[in-house]
């Protein structure tokens, strides 16, 4: 458990989006007040080879800060909503971050070597007078203390007049988008003085805007292909083959609304909080506020599976209105084990577990394979490490058992909004408010 256990939680303190890079060796949390941790995996322990590396603060480093809008009048909260990693090209990482409005390009870099021996500088760094320069001296490395800097490369800024709320780097590893609330834009990670409008759903009077964008993200695969979802339940995919501006779709996801389900809260419900697409880009995945849904890309009509993960919450919906919490935006992640270029065996490539968050901290998982699912908790009383998480579960009504927890008892202001999956093991990273938890399976 990463964080301080403390019942009093600073705003600034509460974990606002969590990532694995592409090796799962880093992981990178961003937080409300602009802040981004990065955990690095320990090497195996040689002694006890079935105890896998604990992750450890890496870098910890500043990436936005306020900032005011004097021509609107607006301020803007340096709050990370995404952090996305590049692929690795050498010994240093990269990253993108983002708040509402800036987009940065952030290098992670060692340095464990430091020169000895300028002619025309002294160790302290003042400047000689090249006057008193009587011999040549050839610089030297010398050993020093391992240090980790983070430094700004590149600043993506006034592109978006809404609050982004997406960024997704392409399989080109050149461009990425970024989304807000009506836009979609295409950048050259080089280029920050210009991007390209590729999806614009901003209606000419403002009175007919009937849905807003919520998320998108880049085909896995295919550098062509992205996908964005609405607040209205739908998913567009788009081929920017096509034409420059891909606001006609190629296909759309939608499925019918069932009329014994309609009410009040139909729209609000269905709006769609993330997407993500599968590794092998054949399947996609959505969350809404009840459940999460599994798209087939050649199949436009209705997903080909559909899991509930909080169905107990539907009677509680006027209640979870007035407190805001119908708004609240889960995201959800699946376990991608892929090729790793170590292992002279190659793991097959699947897809059988989807996670995602509720409330009370409690984060579900559905077995595809099998069609099981179970709720774990990620709390203080499970925090011990290699402590064994029990499955909890919720009273939907009628007697209570012993070891089931009421529906009307749990909290709605512990929820679990942002999960990760390590790209090639069995790990998790769960975000409470304040508190990451990082579980993995249990070895024998």
């Amino acid at each position: 458990v990463k964080g301080a256990m403390d019942d009093d939680v600073a705003e600034a303190d509460i974990i606002s989006t969590v990532e694995f890079n592409h090796t799962g060796e880093l992981l990178a949390t961003g937080d409300k007040g602009g802040r981004v941790v990065i955990f690095q995996q320990e090497p195996e322990s040689k002694n006890q080879p079935q105890c896998r590396g604990e992750y450890n603060v890496y870098s910890t480093f500043q990436s936005h800060e306020p900032e005011f809008d004097y021509l609107k009048s607006l301020e803007i909260e340096e709050k990370i909503n995404k952090i996305r990693w590049l692929p690795q090209k050498n010994a240093a990482q990269f990253l993108l971050s983002t708040n509402d409005k800036t987009i940065k390009l952030w290098k992670i870099s060692e340095r464990d070597k430091r020169p000895e021996g300028y002619n025309l500088k002294e160790e302290d760094g003042r400047y000689r007078d090249p006057n008193s320069v009587t011999t040549l001296r050839v610089p030297v490395l010398r050993p020093m203390d391992l240090m980790v800097e983070a430094s700004p490369r590149r600043v993506f800024a006034n592109a978006h007049t809404y609050h982004i709320n997406s960024i997704s780097v392409n399989s080109d590893h050149e461009t990425y988008l970024s989304a807000d609330d009506l836009r979609i834009n295409l950048w050259h990670l080089e280029i920050t003085d210009r991007s390209f409008n590729i999806v614009d759903i901003k209606p000419a009077n403002m009175e007919e805007l009937t849905e807003v964008i919520t998320a998108a993200e880049f085909h896995p695969d295919q550098c062509n292909t992205f996908v964005y979802s609405s607040s209205k339940g739908t998913i567009r995919l788009c081929d920017m083959r096509a034409s420059a501006l891909c606001d006609q779709h190629a296909k759309m996801f939608e499925e019918p609304e069932d009329p014994n389900n309609r009410s009040f809260f139909s729209e609000i419900i269905s709006s769609i909080s993330d997407v993500k697409f599968s590794h092998s880009g054949r399947y996609m995945m959505t969350r809404d506020y009840l459940s999460v849904k599994i798209w087939d890309l050649n199949m436009e009509t209705r997903p080909v599976e559909t899991y509930q993960v909080h169905e107990y919450l539907r009677s509680k919906l006027c209640s979870l209105y007035e407190n805001d919490c119908i708004f609240d935006k889960f995201e959800c992640c699946w376990n991608e084990l892929k090729l790793d270029p170590k292992q002279l065996l190659m793991i097959v490539c699947f897809h059988s577990v989807v996670m995602t968050g509720s409330y009370n901290n409690f984060f579900r998982m559905f077995d595809r394979d099998y069609r099981q699912d179970v709720t774990f908790e990620a709390s203080r009383e499970n925090s011990k490490p290699r402590s064994v998480l029990k499955p909890r579960k919720i009273s939907t009504g009628g007697k209570r058992k012993k070891d089931e927890i009421s529906v009307d008892s749990l909290d709605f202001n512990k929820k679990i909004l942002h999960t990760a999956w390590h790209p090639l093991d069995n790990i998790i990273a769960v975000a409470t408010t304040n508190n990451l938890y990082i579980f993995q399976d249990k070895l024998n």
